[in-house]
């Protein structure tokens, strides 16, 4: 089946009133599954009356009138774009770089173009098409978007093989830096499956049954004020949102993030005014990937890098000293 031309409008008459909007629109199409419509509204593709509505079951009265938008086809494959990047370190079977926050690592619905994956293409020429994946090429872990950090990227089949051999079997050295609420302890570790929240599919969780096994391990750097932590992170696992579902399940979220701190945190009474209105400011989840090891898969040398958080994360230190 393929879309018809957008948008496409119904008016609801006689023979359309008392239906539930998705089955209604499916039929009058004739070309779209109702599950893609249903897809489409719940992406606040449908206005009735002008109104975006966002309900597939939404039942439809005499007289509305319903536009449903459908999306531009997106490429089978991604595009090569120019997209400056920070690259620590090149050669024929790798890259290793400083992920600037705000990118997002590959193409996924709602980001089809602007990931690292687009510049990639556009740094790496054809070559690199297909490289682990056509839709991932040369992606052996990844970052949240807005975590900022340390990468390393395969050129070649073999390092990507042998590079995800190396992170299932935890032989990566990664340290990564956040900025948590409260006070944490001088060391420790947060351990619990990770599985999806059964709330809220878009987030992840600690969960009683089920899951896979996460552990995270983490030092104190600095505290400020008593209300906040600067802490360094080693993943045992490498579960996703491993360091922000962990933190949070704790009682210790992330400064900024926005999936994971829904409340201002009573450790916020703490600060300064200034500081205060600094961290509960911040934009993102102030986590960044400070530091990552690994053994050349080529040329079995031992390649270390470490870089400093980003200036906005810097900023916001200064500003929690108070």
């Amino acid at each position: 089946m393929s879309d018809p031309v957008s948008p496409f409008r119904l008016v609801v008459d006689a023979s359309t009133a008392g239906q539930r909007a998705d089955r209604a629109l499916a039929d009058a199409i004739g070309t779209v599954s109702r599950s893609r419509v249903k897809a489409l509204i719940e992406s606040g593709n449908l206005s009735v009356n002008g109104k975006t509505v966002c309900e597939p079951a939404e039942t439809l009265r005499n007289g509305m009138e319903l536009l449903l938008t459908f999306p531009a086809p997106t490429p089978a494959r991604p595009i090569a774009e120019q997209i400056p990047l920070n690259i620590l370190y090149e050669d024929d079977d790798l890259i290793v770089l400083d992920k600037q926050a705000g990118l997002v690592t590959h193409p996924a619905p709602g980001n089809e173009t602007g990931t690292l994956v687009n510049a990639l293409l556009g740094h790496c020429g054809e070559g690199f098409e297909g490289i682990g994946g056509e839709k991932r090429p040369g992606i052996v872990h990844r970052l949240d978007k807005d975590t900022s950090g340390l990468m390393v990227v395969a050129k070649t089949a073999m390092v990507h093989n042998a590079l995800s051999d190396a992170f299932a079997a935890r032989d990566i050295d990664r340290a990564y830096l956040a900025l948590a609420w409260g006070l944490l302890p001088s060391e420790g570790e947060f351990d619990g499956n990770i599985g999806r929240d059964k709330r809220d599919r878009k987030r992840m969780a600690v969960v009683g049954s089920g899951g896979k096994v996460a552990l995270t391990r983490f030092r104190l750097i600095e505290p400020f004020q008593a209300a906040v932590s600067l802490i360094e992170c080693r993943l045992a696992t490498g579960r996703t949102h491993q360091i922000r579902v962990h933190l949070s399940n704790a009682g210790h979220p992330l400064l900024g993030d926005p999936v994971y701190l829904r409340r201002i945190p009573a450790a916020a009474r703490g600060l300064s005014q200034d500081a205060k209105e600094a961290a509960l400011d911040f934009p993102r989840q102030a986590l960044h990937a400070t530091r990552l090891g690994f053994i050349h898969p080529r040329t079995k040398k031992q390649l270390s890098f470490e870089t400093a958080p980003p200036e906005d994360f810097q900023t916001l230190k200064k500003r929690l000293i108070g």
